[in-house]
């Protein structure tokens, strides 16, 4: 039986009146009448009784029309899952993440994306740059954020851009830096974080460092620079709630202005057409606006 039978049995036992049940469906009497009887012959059976008075119900009628009402229930839940499809957003978001973006500014935006889209999922793989745009071009994830300049022809937003800092527990100035016998602690990458630091040192001491510690990650950099074992070049966006008797000094250019950081959002437009990721990229506009205004 198609739905448009179920509402034939639906209406007709509603109405018990063959012209009023052909007047609701917009069909003439004859053509309901016909209607019924290729419905009765597929059960095998009589569903309705014919009198003067009109329409009665037999025992096998009112168990199909039962039947009936149930899957036109089922049919309008449906319908409205469908068109919930339309303003609510299903399916998986799939993030490949610089691993210093996952761990200080990108849960708070996912926090947000949860809370307004809490039927959406989430899959997150984080790594260096380089991981990620490989993971794009491999169709494993929708959308990358990376750090840098990327060299990327497809869509790309820019998401923001953070002052990098001398940070130390001793150190109060640049001038002091050439003084002291504390290694510099640096940490991996394969963007162009490290050659960026590399120009500013040789521009601003002319020299290499007299001890140096390197390490394979940010945040182990960030906790050594803490516990006073050296002094690190740091992105704002890591030093966020840090203690105040950590001394901060923004480094600057050959015009004295200061050298950022940028964060970049990128994909495929095929995969910015998604409606996940438009959620996703509408959360992101929001939180910024957010987080600007304050």
């Amino acid at each position: 039986m198609s739905f448009s039978e179920y509402e034939i049995l639906h209406v007709l036992a509603q109405e018990m009146n063959m012209r009023k049940a052909a007047e609701r469906l917009f069909v003439s009497q004859p053509a309901l009448s016909q209607r019924l009887q290729n419905v009765e012959k597929d059960w095998g059976t009589k569903l309705f009784l014919r009198s003067q008075k009109g329409l009665s119900l037999t025992p096998a009628g009112e168990l199909v029309v039962k039947l009936a009402e149930e899957m036109l229930l089922k049919e309008e839940i449906v319908k409205e899952q469908i068109q919930s499809l339309e303003y609510e957003v299903h399916g998986t978001l799939k993030i490949a993440c610089a691993s210093i973006v996952g761990q200080n500014w990108l849960p708070k935006v996912l926090k947000k994306f949860v809370e307004t889209y809490p039927h959406a999922k989430i899959s997150l793989m984080t790594g260096w740059s380089s991981e990620i745009l490989k993971s794009i071009y491999e169709d494993e994830v929708h959308i990358g954020i990376i750090r840098g300049t990327p060299d990327w022809k497809g869509p790309k937003h820019h998401l923001f851009q953070d002052t990098l800092y001398l940070v130390d527990r001793e150190i109060q100035s640049v001038e002091e830096v050439m003084k002291t016998d504390r290694p510099f602690i640096q940490f991996k990458s394969d963007s162009n974080y490290y050659q960026e630091i590399q120009d500013w040192w040789r521009r601003q001491f002319q020299t290499t460092p007299k001890r140096t510690i390197v390490v394979d990650q940010i945040e182990t950099c960030k906790q050594m620079t803490l516990n006073g074992i050296g002094y690190a070049i740091l992105p704002a966006i890591t030093l966020d709630g840090m203690e105040e008797n950590i001394y901060k000094i923004p480094l600057l250019d050959e015009h004295d202005t200061l050298i950022h950081r940028d964060t970049w959002l990128l994909g495929y437009e095929s995969a910015f057409q998604l409606r996940q990721v438009e959620a996703f990229v509408e959360v992101i506009k929001q939180f910024l606006n957010e987080n600007e205004d304050e």
